[in-house]
C-alpha cells in the first residue's frame, strides 16, 4: 500500500529515533515531545486501568473469529478397514449406484469356469466370508477389460475342483439386516458411492497410498528421486527398515505445525504382541521422512486415540488402522468389524471434540467380491476397484450419496485443503522432491470430499450406536459381544 512502510520494525525505529529537524524551533519540538509522550501514556493507562474492570464486570470478552467452511473442520480421523466391495455391503442400498437389477432380482451374472455357470449376486447372511485372490494381477483378471465378469474365475483359480470350491461366494453381498450400523450411519450422513482404491492392488499398496498418494519402488532408500511407480512395493526388512523414501503427507504436516496420530489397534504386531497390526498394514514407521523429522513416536496404540478422545485433545488428522481380528479381512467376522468400528465412532461421538471432527470410513481394496462399476483409469497405478467408504461428521449432508468419483487421494486433499492451504504433495513445491509422475490430489477427475459438507448447518447431534445390535441376520449369529474370535493366517496376511 502506497504511503505506508512495509517495515513494522522500521516504524518502531522511526518513533524511538525521530530524524533531526531542518527547520528552525525544531529541538524545542523534539523536547516537548519527549515530555508529552509519557504523559499520554500514562493517562491512557489510567483510562484502561478503569475501563477494563468495568467490561470485566460486564461479561465482555475478546471474541474469537468464527471459522468459516472447512475450517470448521479441526479433527479429520479415518478410519481403513479391510478388503470389502462396494458391491458387497452397499449394493443394494436404496438409491446408490448398486448392484444392477431388474424385478427386484440382480440382472447380471459372472461366468464360473467349473461349473459353466453364470453366478448371480446373492444374498450372503454369513459373519465369515472366504474372499478371493485380490493383488495387482487379480485386479486385471476382475476388471477383465471393463467387462467387470472376472470375479468367480479368478477366484476359482485356486481351487482343485468344483465340489471343494467356494469361488462362487465372492459374489455373495450383505444386507441392512446383517450390518445395521454401517447403513445407519450411510442413511444418516453420506454415503461415497463412487469411491476407488487408490491403487489397482492389495492392502500394502493401499496403505502406502492412503498417507502419500503414491506407491513405489526406491532403488536407493535415501533418495526421493530414485522412486518408480509400483503397485507391489518393497515391505520393511530388518536390513532396509525404511524402504519408503517417497514423500508422505505427515512431512507437510510437521512442517507446518499441525498434530498427527497413526493408531495402531492392539498396537504393532511382533513376536511379543501377535496379536497386533501386521507390517504389511502399519506402513507409517517405513517412510524416510518420519523418521528424519523424528515423528515415529506419532504411531501409537489405539487406546491412544481413545483417551485422546475422552480427554477431548484428538490431533489434527489420524489414520486408525486395525489388528487382524477387527479389520474384516476375509476370513475375520463382519460383527467383529463392525462392534470395532463402532466403539471408535462412539468415543469420536462422546468427545468434547465431536463438533469439529470429520470421520471418513472406508475399506483399502475389494477383496475379491464382486462389483458392478468399472474402475476409472488414472495413471498407471488405478484407480482400483471400487469400496465402500462413508463420511460421518456434525457438518455432513444428512442422509446424501456422493456421486463424485472419488479415490483415497480425495482424503490426502481433504486435510491439504484443510490444514495446509491447498498445498499439495508437489515435487515442484513442497520442499521434498520426489519422483512421483502426477499430483495425484490435483487431478481433475477427482471429486472434493468438501461437497459431502453443509457447513451453514448447526453441527448435529451425536448418533451413538450398539456396537452389537440385536437381532442381526448374520449367521451364526453373533454373541452378545461380538467378539467372537475365530482362526486366522498364523503370519501377517499378504493381502
Amino acid at each position: 500500500m502506497k504511503g505506508k512502510n512495509p517495515d513494522p520494525a522500521a516504524d518502531r525505529e522511526a518513533w524511538w529515533n525521530p530524524r533531526p529537524f531542518e527547520w528552525k524551533g525544531s529541538q524545542v519540538r523534539f523536547r516537548l515531545r519527549f515530555v508529552m509522550y509519557p504523559v499520554l501514556a500514562l493517562c491512557a493507562i489510567v483510562a484502561l486501568s478503569v475501563a477494563q474492570p468495568a467490561a470485566r464486570s460486564q461479561g465482555v470478552t475478546a471474541a474469537a473469529p468464527a471459522l468459516a467452511g472447512i475450517h470448521k473442520i479441526k479433527h479429520v480421523i479415518v478410519i481403513m478397514q479391510e478388503n470389502r466391495s462396494f458391491d458387497s455391503y452397499f449394493g443394494v442400498y436404496p438409491g446408490a449406484d448398486g448392484i444392477p437389477m431388474k424385478g427386484g432380482k440382480p440382472s447380471v451374472c459372472v461366468p464360473d469356469p467349473l461349473t459353466s455357470k453364470c453366478v448371480a449376486p446373492f444374498v450372503d447372511h454369513k459373519d465369515q466370508n472366504p474372499g478371493a485372490p485380490h493383488k495387482d494381477t487379480d485386479s486385471v483378471a476382475d476388471v477383465d477389460g471393463g467387462k467387470m465378469d472376472g470375479f468367480v474365475a479368478n477366484a476359482a483359480k485356486r481351487c482343485t475342483s468344483a465340489s471343494h470350491c467356494a469361488a462362487d461366494q465372492v459374489m455373495g453381498y450383505h444386507v441392512k439386516s446383517d450390518i445395521p450400523n454401517y447403513w445407519a450411519y450411510a442413511k444418516n450422513f453420506v454415503l461415497d458411492e463412487h469411491m476407488f482404491e487408490s491403487v489397482a492392488s492389495w492392502s500394502f499398496t493401499s496403505h502406502l497410498a492412503l498417507v502419500s498418494a503414491w506407491a513405489a519402488k526406491c532403488p536407493k532408500p535415501t533418495d526421493p528421486m530414485s522412486c518408480k511407480s509400483d503397485l507391489m512395493p518393497r515391505d520393511r526388512t530388518d536390513n532396509v527398515p525404511e524402504p519408503f523414501a517417497w514423500t508422505d503427507l505427515t512431512y507437510l504436516l510437521h512442517k507446518n505445525h499441525i498434530s498427527w496420530g497413526y493408531y495402531l489397534d492392539h498396537g504393532a504386531q511382533s513376536t511379543a504382541n501377535p496379536n497386533g497390526v501386521p507390517k504389511l498394514w502399519d506402513v507409517m514407521p517405513g517412510f524416510t521422512d518420519v523418521s528424519s523429522d523424528n515423528q515415529a513416536g506419532n504411531v501409537k496404540p489405539l487406546t491412544s486415540f481413545m483417551n485422546q478422545a475422552q480427554a477431548g485433545t484428538l490431533p489434527a488428522v489420524s489414520w486408525i488402522v486395525p489388528d487382524q481380528q477387527d479389520s474384516e479381512h476375509p476370513s475375520a467376522l463382519v460383527s467383529t468389524g463392525q462392534a470395532y468400528v463402532t466403539k471408535i465412532i462412539n468415543a469420536v461421538m462422546q468427545s468434547s471434540d465431536w463438533s469439529s471432527s470429520a470421520i471418513f470410513l472406508a475399506w483399502d481394496d475389494w477383496g475379491g467380491f464382486y462389483d458392478n462399476v468399472v474402475p476409472p483409469v488414472a495413471d498407471s497405478l488405478g484407480y482400483g476397484i471400487r469400496v465402500p467408504a462413508l463420511l460421518i461428521s456434525p457438518y455432513a449432508k444428512p442422509g446424501y450419496i456422493d456421486p463424485q468419483t472419488l479415490s483415497f487421494d480425495a482424503y490426502v486433499k481433504f486435510i491439504e485443503d484443510d490444514f495446509l492451504g491447498g498445498q499439495r504433495l508437489n515435487p515442484a513445491n513442497d520442499g521434498r522432491p520426489d519422483s512421483r509422475p502426477d499430483v495425484r490430489e490435483s487431478l481433475s477427475m477427482l471429486g472434493s470430499l468438501q461437497k459431502d459438507f453443509d457447513f451453514t448447518q448447526s453441527p448435529r447431534a451425536p448418533m451413538v450406536l450398539d456396537p452389537c445390535p440385536a437381532g442381526t441376520t448374520l449367521t451364526p449369529a453373533p454373541p452378545s459381544t461380538c467378539n467372537r474370535t475365530v482362526r486366522l493366517p498364523k503370519h501377517a496376511p499378504a493381502s
